[in-house]
């Protein structure tokens, strides 16, 4: 069974601002450099006018994971992370594997002008296909997935305000 998620964040900067470093190539290497734990990269990147696409690497020591995950595993977790965005309204797809783990998390993420800035809200699914700690795991991704978006809205707000 899988476990939906929705997830908002919000940021003094517009819509357009966001957008614009999140399909920026220069402000994904600065986000994995900073944020992308062990051996982060970015494997693929390719835009055209009308829309961005990119995948990253990210690594997660086994020491920071849960006991129920680390078990599972027995080394660091490596995520994969798919998006692709258009810009005619700030849409995209995300899709997330795990190493080592037979699941996904796939969804969308909008974004969108607010009275103060804006809004970035993740709806989707986390989906793993383990009996009986299937959905621990599902749980453990879905907070996991809310906190890295967390820091990554606090992160596009301090790389704009250091450009601006």
């Amino acid at each position: 069974m899988a476990r939906r998620i929705e997830h908002r964040t919000t940021s003094r900067w517009p819509a357009r601002d966001v957008y614009a470093a999140l399909v920026n190539e220069t402000y994904l290497r600065d986000r994995l450099a900073e944020l992308g734990g062990t051996d982060p990269k970015l494997v693929a990147f390719t835009t055209t006018d009308a829309s961005t696409s990119y995948q990253l690497r990210q690594g997660v020591p086994a020491d920071k994971l849960p006991s129920v995950a680390r078990g599972l595993l027995g080394g660091d977790l490596v995520i994969d992370r798919a998006e692709s965005w258009t810009e005619a309204g700030y849409a995209g797809t995300v899709e997330v594997t795990l190493t080592g783990v037979p699941g996904r998390l796939d969804g969308t993420i909008t974004l969108a002008d607010t009275a103060n800035g804006s809004e970035l809200t993740l709806t989707g699914q986390v989906k793993v296909g383990i009996p009986l700690m299937g959905g621990k795991l599902e749980a453990m991704i879905a907070e996991q997935v809310a906190l890295l978006l967390d820091k990554e809205t606090e992160f596009t707000a301090e790389w704009l305000a250091r450009r601006a």
